[in-house]
């Protein structure tokens, strides 16, 4: 069954720029989508150059148990394609059209994993600025968790009502990694727990951050990310796949919509 929005979350969407929707994955669900991740982290499922750590860009000399400060695993649906018509990728689709138009469609997907202790905090930053500007700015990230999310192993963070404001300048975050950050304080936010199946729902222009996951728990999400076919299509034309084929990548400038 397809997750349907309701009034007041749309109106939450367009007042705040994020939302979170519960149950968007039954506990079945939940569990299969658990064991195709580790089947990503383990190896088992070739990635390639899609794997990264979206978290290097801390002091590289510290000491880690992990492979990665934060594994950050690009296009999933391009290494198992059959996803694409899996319950995630459908729910995901549908409440990007119910909230932003039937051109909406996918773009992309990612998997980021906050293990135990490793206590890397994502930067604060707007998705935008890891985009190519496009003169239709509508998009829709879809961050399930298939874990428990709380404050302190990393669930998101989110300024209210910073897409309806210029946006901030950003920068890269450090010399290794692939993160940009911009300024931004935990005062100005809200955390958004969730329990495992749920799911936060921004806008491109929304600001949001993590915390380090400083807990013994696991915290693996699954993010989608939809946004119109033209725009899709302008993108490829201008090189911009999101690291499927090159991470092509162009910081803008503070005030750019």
């Amino acid at each position: 069954m397809t997750v349907e929005l309701t009034a007041d979350q749309v109106k939450a969407l367009d007042d705040d720029g994020f939302v979170r929707v519960d149950k968007v994955l039954t506990p079945e669900q939940v569990e299969r989508y658990a064991e195709l991740y580790e089947a990503f982290l383990s190896g088992a499922i070739s990635t390639g150059h899609l794997r990264g750590d979206l978290g290097g860009h801390v002091d590289d000399e510290a000491e880690m148990d992990a492979p990665e400060h934060i594994t950050q695993i690009m296009w999933p649906s391009a290494c198992v394609p059959v996803l694409h018509d899996a319950p995630l990728h459908v729910q995901s689709l549908a409440m990007a059209q119910q909230y932003s138009g039937d051109d909406m469609t996918f773009d992309f997907d990612m998997l980021i994993d906050k293990l135990p202790h490793t206590d890397t905090s994502t930067p604060w930053h707007q998705d935008m600025a890891y985009w190519i500007k496009l003169p239709d700015i509508r998009s829709l990230s879809v961050w399930t968790a298939l874990d428990e999310a709380t404050v302190d192993n990393g669930c998101m963070w989110y300024v209210p009502g910073a897409h309806r404001k210029p946006m901030r300048r950003h920068w890269e975050a450090g010399k290794g990694g692939g993160a940009l950050e911009c300024e931004a304080k935990e005062e100005e936010g809200v955390p958004v727990p969730l329990p495992p199946g749920s799911a936060v729902l921004h806008v491109g222009a929304a600001l949001h951050y993590s915390r380090g996951n400083t807990t013994e728990s696991r915290r693996r999400a699954f993010i989608i990310n939809c946004r119109p076919k033209t725009m899709v299509d302008l993108e490829r034309s201008e090189g911009m796949d999101h690291g499927l084929t090159e991470n092509v990548r162009k910081v803008r400038n503070e005030g750019e919509a």
